[in-house]
């Protein structure tokens, strides 16, 4: 089954300024689909298409099979959609607005009409599982970003959506709890689930991802295989401005390391 289906979509803010350009692509039910690509590639205009949440001047979006457009989200379609698709959004302040940590992670349940015991329930469990229960009274702009981050997160998770659109998840986050959210999206894969994550963690794409779609920097898609296959290509990853050339001096000699963008990992090429 097909989740998503985009045909030759573009879009440009306020209609001047292009952030995608004839893009095809497709996610099927139970995948691990990582976009890739450089600052500005358009990776988060892409997610925010596929959540409804802006609609392309030109091409064609369908959702579960349903044309994903501003008039059809309405009525039945619209809750269902909602229901069953999540993002996370790369700035956790632009999702975060309820007075507590714990308001915050129950306020999806409660849209969803579920029974108080289960929503309390879930939000003990998203607090505990990502170490957030000392802060479950505080308001979330009182935290720091990578606890913001968290408490975003544990929001996300809460409507056990079908779909999950996650933007950057691991930024901000401590090595802890960038593996606390690895394991859970590789775990929520395996339980079903699909995911779609854009990232700049070149290290961590075979984990979360079965297929790989890159994007250039003239908002195109530039690539689309197995991660294996495409991370392995470090001409193409450099040219995708994915990596980059750092040269320094090893006393009589240069020495060269291929570096991802912007992450401090990196592969030697001597």
């Amino acid at each position: 089954m097909k989740i998503f289906e985009l045909k030759d979509v573009s879009f440009a803010y306020l209609g001047r300024f292009p952030a995608l350009r004839a893009v095809s692509l497709e996610v099927r039910a139970g995948e691990k689909v990582a976009i890739l690509g450089a600052n500005g590639s358009g990776k988060s205009t892409l997610l925010r298409i596929l959540n409804g949440l802006v609609f392309p001047q030109t091409g064609e979006v369908k959702a579960f099979g349903q044309p994903l457009t501003e008039n059809g989200l309405d009525g039945a379609f619209n809750r269902f959609f909602r229901s069953k698709v999540a993002l996370l959004f790369q700035n956790p302040d632009a999702q975060l607005f309820c007075p507590t940590v714990f308001d915050e992670v129950a306020f999806g349940p409660l849209q969803l009409d579920l029974p108080p015991e289960e929503i309390h329930q879930r939000v003990e469990d998203l607090l505990k599982l990502l170490r957030l229960e000392a802060l479950r009274d505080r308001s979330p702009y009182e935290l720091s970003l990578g606890e913001k981050k968290k408490v975003a997160v544990a929001a996300v998770f809460s409507t056990n959506p079908d779909v999950l659109l996650l933007d950057e998840p691991t930024a901000s986050l401590d090595p802890r709890s960038t593996r606390t959210l690895i394991d859970l999206l590789v775990e929520a894969n395996e339980g079903g689930k699909t995911l779609v994550t854009a990232t700049h963690d070149l290290h961590l794409v075979p984990e979360i991802s079965d297929r790989v779609y890159i994007f250039s920097e003239e908002k195109r898609v530039a690539a689309e295989g197995r991660p294996e296959e495409l991370l392995a290509d470090v001409e193409q990853l450099a040219k995708w401005n994915l990596i980059h050339l750092h040269k320094h001096a090893h006393q009589d000699y240069w020495h060269a390391h291929l570096h991802e963008h912007p992450s401090k990992e990196h592969t030697h090429n001597e």
